[in-house]
């Protein structure tokens, strides 16, 4: 074995996302707007939530969790490739990278579990209505809430360990815009069978158990708002989840569209790489714009908090 081969990596450089300045000014603008709108609603939601008192229901317990999570998940990723726009240097130091790894699949997973926990809420809502209180208690929604963060965390805190076990002896350029476990696996020089075993037996387990149980759960809300005999019955019924299965949509299908697409030689991987990054910071930025203005109680909560910042800043 030679000497480079030998060679410990300290660090890890990304890819750029242009390398030309006149673009890389216009996208750290567009980055740097779609970071901030983001920041603003999420907080806007969890303001409006935290001062409206009907808003204190395990509906909304999980969607201000849901806002925690889509403004974590961006700043795990976006203010590094903001700063990587700006430099000339687009590096990463090694424990730099694995926090960011261990954040960004943590965060993701935490919301892949939250989503079915949303999903169960509004099951037991519209198929047990008389008994949702009794069912659907403070206790119960912290425990659920908890899990939901724990088991992101774990599977992300098994994903990292095992990744950067692996000895880096190669090449130190990501073929990412952060670092994310396939890429970083990618340029391993030891065996990667047991990290991307973990990926494909521990990520595969969790999510589809996650996706199993949001699946069925829409089936028996659909099913339940479909015996429903008065049209207004209906309207209201499915009012109460069309934001959260519009969020559901969204989620899934930009995480299909981006990792489980056929392989195909018209693929570009700069563009394939450009869309993974978008989704990661449009989906959070969307979130909050589809529950404001698809449920009127947010509508009015946040028109309240506005009107109340508008009434003190002319007294």
């Amino acid at each position: 074995m030679d000497v480079y081969n030998l060679t410990t990596i300290t660090e890890f450089i990304l890819m750029e996302l242009s390398n030309l300045p006149e673009v890389r000014y216009t996208l750290f603008v567009v980055l740097a707007a779609i970071y901030q709108v983001t920041l603003l609603g999420n907080w806007a939601i969890l303001l409006a939530i935290g001062t409206e008192k009907k808003l204190h229901t395990p509906m909304y317990y999980f969607l201000a969790n849901l806002s925690l999570l889509d403004i974590f998940y961006p700043s795990a990723t976006v203010p590094k490739m903001l700063k990587n726009l700006l430099s000339e240097k687009q590096n990463i130091s090694f424990i730099g990278c694995a926090l960011q790894l261990f954040f960004l699949v943590g965060l993701v997973g935490s919301e892949v579990f939250l989503l079915s926990v949303m999903a169960y809420d509004r099951y037991v809502a519209i198929c047990f209505p008389l008994r949702y209180t009794l069912i659907m208690t403070k206790g119960l929604c912290i425990q659920l809430v908890a899990i939901a963060w724990s088991l992101g965390f774990l599977n992300s805190l098994l994903h990292t360990v095992f990744t950067f076990r692996l000895s880096f002896c190669k090449s130190n350029q990501v073929n990412q815009y952060y670092c994310d476990i396939p890429p970083v696996v990618a340029l391993s020089c030891s065996s990667t069978y047991v990290a991307e075993m973990l990926v494909l037996v521990v990520g595969g387990i969790l999510g589809i158990s996650a996706f199993l149980i949001t699946g069925i759960s829409y089936i028996y809300i659909i099913s339940t708002i479909l015996k429903i005999r008065s049209a207004e019955g209906k309207r209201k019924a499915f009012s109460t989840c069309a934001s959260h299965l519009l969020v559901v949509c969204l989620f899934y299908g930009t995480t299909i569209f981006t990792y489980i697409r056929p392989s195909s030689s018209h693929h570009s991987p700069s563009r394939d790489r450009l869309i993974s990054m978008l989704n990661g910071v449009i989906t959070p930025m969307l979130n909050p714009i589809i529950y404001s203005l698809r449920n009127a109680d947010v509508k009015g909560a946040l028109r309240n908090v506005l009107c109340q910042k508008t009434c003190l800043g002319h007294k």
